[in-house]
């Protein structure tokens, strides 16, 4: 009987023992669960719109919380998450500017779709000085290039804006031009000069902008009535080879000859890298850079079947690294600009997993804007220190952020927040969602 009393309080014991660990492991869960669903519930922000979200603990592999984890949302600027993801996985540790061969007297080089070469954003490019110091002649081959210079589903009368630079095999000046207006002067000043002879003032009114390109030509048109003010724009130039080969032959103070011959790409067997290929990643990461984005898969493209082609370096990605996110992405551009593209919240949690798994963490962090400090979300989630380190991605009524937070107990955990037509302003949306990310960070 002894015996049977002493298994019986020992099996309560454990029983006990067992409660008190999965109640106590539980407890944090437990203190953002009823709140974030009160919030989600409750929120007329988030109940006229369509709201996504979940984070999960990555030490612990365990989902923290979810709410429509599994339905898709256009991801905007968050698709450049994924074109990060192919830049490591793909490019190496170096952007791979040139590809070239010397025959006799001649240097013949094509491009790899590399964003660096005079790009003001960027550190220098080591291709400049390649160039310039040659004492052979320049002839530049076209690369396979099949790609329309806008991608699919971007809006069409964006093209004059500085966020729609065009897709190409090899960037110049990051293929825009820069306009300033000093004060009391009737012409702006002009970078690159070459299409200083390109302005045509106009007393028209330009509604939205006071310089605006011709849509099919590199004529702008600009209104400079307010002569008492300084005044700068970028702007996107129509891009040709043609275009890049004066542009090259004007900056480089040397010919630079276009040739269109297939039969050599083969041949060009060397390649001059230009910059870190972390130094353009931290660029488009922090401030949203479209255009960079977009060459990164064509770098991508290129570096895997010498195409430069978006498609081609979505499908190796989707097949080869890809293959075990919960949901297939709708992927279609590097930017976020297409309105084709669709994610789901559960996928940019399982992605960001693997670039952690790619990157050393305060290396990845650094990359990222950070809330009330860097990037695109400086002046949102402010906080003594930082604690919201995401990429952001914005269109007409969405609005995601994905990325990582660090709870006051020192937990680095992974979330995507992802909105969809919602008719609030963007600030209000904001609002709600730091509410969320507020309860997390204090409460587990």
């Amino acid at each position: 009987m002894k015996n049977c009393s002493y298994l019986r309080f020992s099996l309560k014991a454990i029983i006990l023992f067992s409660t008190i660990i999965i109640f106590g492991s539980c407890s944090s869960t437990r203190k953002i669960s009823k709140p974030l669903d009160k919030i989600f519930e409750e929120s007329p922000v988030f109940t006229q719109g369509f709201a996504g979200f979940m984070v999960v603990d990555p030490e612990e592999n365990k989902t923290l919380y979810s709410h429509n984890e599994e339905k898709y949302f256009t991801p905007a600027s968050n698709t450049k998450l994924f074109s990060f993801y192919a830049g490591l996985k793909i490019l190496g540790d170096s952007i791979p500017a040139l590809q070239y061969r010397i025959d006799n007297d001649t240097l013949y080089f094509k491009a790899t779709g590399d964003p660096s070469f005079l790009n003001e954003d960027l550190p220098g490019s080591k291709v400049f000085e390649f160039l310039k110091q040659t004492d052979n002649h320049l002839a530049y081959i076209a690369p396979t290039f099949t790609e329309k210079h806008q991608g699919p589903g971007w809006a069409w009368d964006d093209y004059n804006a500085y966020y729609s630079a065009e897709r190409t095999a090899f960037p110049i000046y990051g293929n825009m031009v820069g306009f300033e207006f000093e004060k009391n002067k009737e012409f702006p000043v002009v970078s690159p000069a070459i299409f200083r002879d390109s302005l045509v003032s106009s007393k028209d009114s330009l509604i939205s902008s006071r310089l605006r390109r011709d849509i099919v030509e590199n004529r702008f048109m600009f209104n400079n009535q307010e002569k008492d003010s300084e005044f700068s724009q970028v702007v996107p130039f129509k891009y040709s080879s043609e275009i890049l080969v004066n542009l090259l032959s004007d900056t480089l103070q040397k010919p630079v000859s276009f040739i269109q011959n297939s039969a050599l790409n083969k041949k060009l067997n060397n390649t001059i890298y230009s910059i870190p290929s972390d130094s353009i990643y931290k660029r488009m990461l922090k401030v949203s850079d479209n255009f960079i984005a977009e060459q990164i898969l064509l770098m991508a493209a290129n570096k895997v079947s010498d195409t430069l082609k978006s498609d081609i370096a979505i499908d190796y990605m989707k097949e080869n690294h890809l293959k075990d996110l919960p949901d297939e992405p709708m992927w279609y551009d590097g930017s976020g600009l297409s309105r084709y593209n669709l994610f789901t919240p559960r996928s940019m949690v399982k992605l960001l997993q693997k670039i952690k798994a790619e990157v050393p963490q305060e290396e990845l962090l650094d990359m990222l804007p950070s809330g009330g400090h860097s990037g695109t979300i400086k002046n949102y989630y402010k906080a003594d220190k930082p604690y919201v380190f995401a990429k952001t991605g914005t269109l007409k009524n969405n609005h995601s952020l994905s990325g990582y937070l660090k709870t006051k107990n020192g937990k680095l955990l992974i979330f995507s927040f992802m909105n969809s037509n919602y008719t609030v302003p963007t600030s209000v949306l904001k609002a709600e969602m730091e509410k969320v990310l507020l309860q997390i960070r204090d409460n587990y």
